[in-house]
């Protein structure tokens, strides 16, 4: 949201103002936004205003709010399907994929979005099959993600210089989505495995877990179960730094089918996915190529052979599924914006940006 805020943030014309819808797993945005020195509207303030353009990158409350909306994705693309009901209802044999269904885009027979920012022409088959009557208002934008990924690339030994990651050795990352089938609901004992048989003088481990596992359970509790494995050495980065600063710096990555893991093969990462993880994405998306295509980690086998010998994905392909704009995505984003706002779109935009370089508490030594 940030980067794509970024894109006409700077323009004296516009005043942003930021809003947090209620939920489960939204009482620590608002706390970083102003942190941030965001204009923060209380939800109930922003419903009863008329804004010229709003930008959302989820769905709940979306009805509620008077202005054009220009809806995005917030991980990579549209690959996460609508978890089947376990009883109450019918379960269905193909769930939709989640965000371009009629439940999340439609509101009383009305369609939300001004603009439906997707990442790929597959989306757009999606939502021919799943909500046409959004496809007017769709449009193929790319990844902004991924743009700033690739940008940032050439930084590498700037990111593992701030992580304090020798030339010599390498760096473990572990992602983790939310839920109990993210890699860390599914396997929390891993952590500590790695952190016990790496050899402590060749490896560093980072963990990158989802915000809403943080929300989900509190920071205070994330840090006390992951207590003693940051005294050892973990890198653990709050759910406000900027995680691609991390990835690209990565050697390895451990993960399974959320965005992360995706965004690292589709820039050559090493992958690896945990064996037995229920969820599996949409076909075709970034993240099926990964589930269906990663080599697996046995965590009841020893561990260093098994990353000794990393399998590749194709990163092209993963890339491929990942963006239809490469490069493009910032462009095609602002011109939308503008063009939802009324107002001429000044000068030229500029290519997408590197990412900062991680900052990181210091902990424990390895």
């Amino acid at each position: 949201m940030l980067d794509v805020i970024d894109l006409v943030e700077g323009d004296p014309r516009v005043q942003v103002v930021f809003t947090v819808p209620p939920d489960v797993f939204n009482h620590q945005v608002t706390r970083h936004l102003e942190r941030l020195g965001a204009l923060v509207l209380p939800w109930h303030q922003a419903v009863r205003e008329r804004f010229d353009l709003g930008v959302a990158a989820s769905y709940g409350g979306l009805h509620q709010l008077h202005t054009p909306l220009l809806v995005m994705a917030h991980g990579a693309g549209h690959g996460k399907r609508v978890r089947p009901r376990s009883h109450g209802g019918p379960s269905l044999k193909d769930p939709a994929v989640y965000g371009l269904d009629p439940q999340r885009l439609t509101h009383s027979g009305r369609v939300l979005p001004a603009v439906l920012a997707l990442s790929h022409e597959q989306e757009l088959a999606v939502l021919r099959r799943q909500c046409p009557e959004a496809l007017p208002v769709a449009f193929v934008v790319g990844d902004p993600c991924a743009d700033r990924l690739v940008a940032s690339v050439p930084l590498r030994r700037e990111y593992r210089r701030a992580l304090g990651v020798d030339d010599h050795q390498e760096l473990v990352v572990i992602s983790s989505t939310w839920g109990r089938d993210g890699l860390f609901g599914h396997r929390p004992d891993l952590l500590p495995l790695l952190m016990n048989q790496l050899p402590a003088g060749r490896f560093r481990i980072a963990a990158l877990l989802h915000p809403a596992v943080w929300d989900a359970h509190g920071h205070r509790q994330i840090r006390a179960w992951l207590g003693d494995c940051r005294r050892a050495g973990l890198l653990l980065p709050e759910p406000t730094e900027d995680w691609r600063g991390v990835v690209v710096a990565a050697d390895h990555i451990i993960g399974d089918h959320g965005s992360v893991t995706a965004y690292a093969a589709a820039i050559g990462r090493p992958i690896r996915l945990l064996p037995d993880l229920r969820m599996m994405p949409a076909a075709g998306t970034p993240q099926h190529l990964v589930t269906v295509g990663a080599p697996r980690l046995d965590p009841g086998e020893p561990l260093l052979p098994q990353l000794a010998s990393p399998g590749r994905l194709d990163q092209q392909a993963v890339m491929a599924a990942l963006t239809a704009q490469p490069g493009r995505a910032g462009t095609l984003l602002r011109r939308v914006m503008y063009r939802l706002l009324g107002l001429v779109e000044p000068g030229r935009h500029r290519q997408a940006d590197p990412v900062p370089v991680p900052f990181l508490p210091s902990g424990g030594a390895r």
